[in-house]
């Protein structure tokens, strides 16, 4: 008779184990306490002060009380729309400016610098370790009236160009726009570079490799394939220079006169000189809300409107 094989005991069952917790479910949260608060402090809170201020009225003596004056508003905008005008032409001059200097060093230095690139970044950078303040002095007397800047433009008789287009005046730079955007434009240059680099230096080099397979020039290489890629840094770059320079009062203080006061300058003066808090705050107010309508149309035009 063929033996009888026992079957093998059964295993018990494993016991089940009761869910664990999520205990990290609340970490995100606690990792962004910190910048939330440092933005309520310092962005919320002062914002809502500065709104309140902007629609009281009285005087320093008597005090300010909250009457909801929003004529304030349009006083303010009738009186200095001319200071909010030439802020947006200085900027866009300025930035303009930056983007056609900038690109073709961003280029040099994501595809061209090699070695080099270090050093040229480190150059880029260089001028953040000097104060705003003392660069933009500096530009007095790299525009003086007998230094050999102005000299070489009567030579070349580009002053004779810009007297007509109304950006200087007779044989000198200093007190004129000409001197007022050319120190936007130093001082916010590597705004503007550095995001162009950025964009560019992560283009894949194959890319280019394809397009002159196909038989592409150069240019048409950049213009479809380069710069189409690059429209991210492109407008992070402009964002970058244009917000600053349309509220900055610096240049227009050292290097212009009255005829160039930006409506950075009216703010400061209304702040610190005539004490009129109610119309500066309502300046500040305009101010946030046309960059920030003209900075949303801009994006949606160019098609990246991931980055509002």
């Amino acid at each position: 008779m063929a033996a009888v094989t026992e079957a093998p005991p059964l295993a018990p069952a494993p016991e089940e184990k009761p869910p664990r917790k999520k205990r990290g479910r609340w970490t995100p949260y606690w990792l962004l306490l910190p910048g939330i608060l440092w933005l309520i402090v310092f962005f919320a809170l002062p914002m809502i002060y500065q709104g309140s201020t902007s629609i009281q009225t009285g005087s320093l003596e008597d005090g300010y009380k909250v009457t909801w004056h929003f004529a304030t508003y349009w006083d303010a905008l009738s009186e200095y729309w001319p200071q909010f005008l030439r802020s947006v032409l200085y900027a866009a001059a300025a930035t303009i400016l930056c983007l056609l200097l900038g690109y073709p060093l961003a280029y040099l230095i994501a595809f061209r610098a090699g070695r080099w690139r270090n050093l040229i970044m480190i150059l880029v950078i260089a001028p953040f370790f000097t104060s705003f303040l003392i660069r933009t002095l500096a530009w007095k007397t790299i525009l003086a009236d007998s230094g050999p800047v102005v000299s070489v433009l009567n030579t070349l008789h580009v002053l004779d160009v810009t007297n007509w287009l109304g950006w200087t005046s007779g044989d000198r730079v200093l007190a004129t726009p000409l001197a007022v955007v050319c120190g936007l434009t130093y001082n916010f240059l590597p705004f503007m570079i550095l995001p162009l680099y950025t964009s560019l230096e992560r283009i894949d080099g194959r890319l280019h490799e394809a397009a002159g397979d196909l038989y592409a020039k150069p240019f048409t290489t950049f213009r479809k394939v380069t710069f189409p890629l690059s429209m991210p840094g492109v407008v992070s770059g402009t964002l970058l220079t244009f917000i600053p320079a349309a509220g900055d009062y610096v240049n227009a203080e050292l290097l212009g006169s009255t005829d160039t006061r930006m409506i950075g300058n009216v703010i400061q003066t209304q702040f610190l000189r005539i004490l009129d808090y109610p119309t500066a705050a309502a300046l500040s107010f305009i101010l946030m809300a046309a960059i920030l309508a003209m900075v949303t149309i801009y994006i949606r035009k160019s098609g990246t409107e991931d980055l509002v």
